[in-house]
């Protein structure tokens, strides 16, 4: 297992496969590629993945009572790796998602200067979305790490693994893993409000307690940092309302009109060079969005990203045509990934 780990990190790989009957496969540029030349029977995947929970330190009693377990380990001078094993068909099944030890560089990434500038808020909520795999964690430890850099503050980030280790620079940061530091999201960040913070990075909003109390941490003069799997600002919006129960949704739009501050979407589209490049679209919340999100109407919202009348947005669409413009993308990539593929269509 060990090798195999070695072997997909050198590849430059993001996710490794470790399924029966199949090979072990990396994920490289979105492409996968076979690790092994022979198929996996159930045992092999089995020996893997406790192989696996021994470099973890982890008891696999865990994937045992729950049908599915994360976790996440580190080989010294090879990568960290965040972990998900699960039971299929009677059988163990895992992917592992390959994160580098040091923070990435921020232009390598390409996270526009609109985004980064977003450290300096002082309190309210932030959020970053996407679907899975698009980066949403990389973002959020980017912008922790500017706060780390240039605030003296107490940041504290509860995620399920953690992924990025920060060190403490002018701020001091605790980290929180679930569920080996606490037992739920929502308990540690209950905890977290007692703890002094000025920042909160949350992982992910997984359910209605945690946004509840995301919200009431964010009214209550701190920042908070946090993930959904959405795609857009106004998508976003509604999500968030539709976790209450009806009966609490009016009031729910009127604090989160106040509380939210920014939403970021990120997506990876393919590059003619067959890699892949971040497509961001940014919403900042000014007085019409404020009004917009109160009233229930955030259908309306992408009219406002899309005028491009406010230097603090940035449309996700736009940045498809500017990518296909310079070659970066295809058309077909653009059209794919955009929110209005017909309105594109006719730009480009």
């Amino acid at each position: 297992m060990l090798e195999l780990l070695q072997k997909a990190v050198a590849m430059g790989g993001s996710d490794i496969f470790i399924v029966p009957g199949a090979s072990v496969t990396v994920k490289v540029n979105n492409v996968l590629k076979n690790l092994t030349d022979n198929k996996l029977l159930p045992a092999d995947t089995e020996a893997f993945i406790k192989q696996m929970y021994d470099l973890a330190h982890r008891d696999i009693h865990l994937l045992d009572e729950e049908g599915d377990d994360d976790f996440s380990f580190a080989i010294l001078n090879v990568s960290r790796f965040r972990c998900n094993a699960y039971r299929q068909r009677g059988t163990m099944a895992a992917i592992c998602r390959i994160v580098n030890f040091e923070l990435p560089d921020v232009n390598k990434l390409g996270i526009p200067e609109i985004v980064m500038d977003l450290y300096s808020q002082r309190s309210g909520m932030v959020l970053v979305t996407g679907p899975a795999g698009s980066g949403k964690s990389t973002t959020l430890a980017c912008l922790v790490d500017k706060i780390n850099e240039n605030r003296a503050a107490h940041i504290i980030t509860i995620e399920d693994p953690i992924e990025y280790l920060h060190r403490h620079k002018k701020s001091l940061v605790s980290q929180r893993e679930v569920p080996n530091d606490a037992a739920t999201f929502s308990r540690a960040l209950r905890a977290a409000l007692r703890q002094a913070p000025d920042v909160v990075m949350l992982g992910e909003m997984r359910d209605l307690d945690t946004v509840r109390t995301a919200i009431t941490a964010a009214e209550t003069g701190h920042l908070l940092l946090s993930s959904l799997h959405t795609i857009g600002a106004a998508k976003t919006v509604d999500r968030i309302i539709d976790t209450f129960p009806p009966e609490q949704q009016a009031q729910i739009r009127i604090q989160l009109s106040m509380v939210l501050k920014a939403v970021v979407s990120q997506r990876l589209v393919p590059t003619v060079d067959g890699g892949r490049v971040a497509v961001f679209e940014v919403m900042t919340v000014n007085p019409a969005i404020q009004n917009m999100i109160r009233d229930g109407r955030t259908h309306q919202i992408d009219n406002v990203i899309y005028g491009g009348s406010d230097r603090t947005m940035m449309s996700m669409d736009a940045e498809l045509q500017r990518l296909v413009r310079v070659g970066k993308i295809t058309r077909d990539a653009a059209l794919l990934y955009a929110a209005n593929p017909e309105t594109l269509a006719k730009r480009i």
